[in-house]
């Protein structure tokens, strides 16, 4: 699952290691911290995703729960303050365009 925060990019997927747990990937310092505070982030683990740490499931679930239901903003584009990652976030939404006029009408 790809999640796109106001101030963080994370991928969380499962830990095959770990069913209880979800492994909380990020490819730019700060971001898994950012959202889970308490997180043991391992730096280059060997992948894409510089930054990983294993959160359990049912810390994911809360804290996106808790960052969904304290949404106000009705623009999320706007929201994002550090124009890097504006930018990023923007060719993510122009690329989502594109395949929705493709493919969603």
């Amino acid at each position: 699952m790809w999640i796109f925060l106001s101030d963080a990019f994370l991928s969380i997927v499962a830990d095959r290691d770990a069913p209880d747990q979800l492994l909380v990937r990020a490819r730019f310092r700060g971001d898994v911290e950012r959202v889970f505070p308490e997180a043991v982030v391992v730096e280059g683990a060997g992948t894409d995703y510089a930054f990983r740490a294993r959160v359990t499931r049912e810390r994911v679930a809360q804290v996106l729960a808790q960052r969904a239901a304290s949404i106000a903003a009705t623009n999320f584009k706007d929201r994002v303050e550090a124009p890097w990652r504006h930018d990023a976030y923007l060719d993510v939404w122009a690329a989502m365009a594109r395949a929705g006029r493709r493919h969603g009408r």
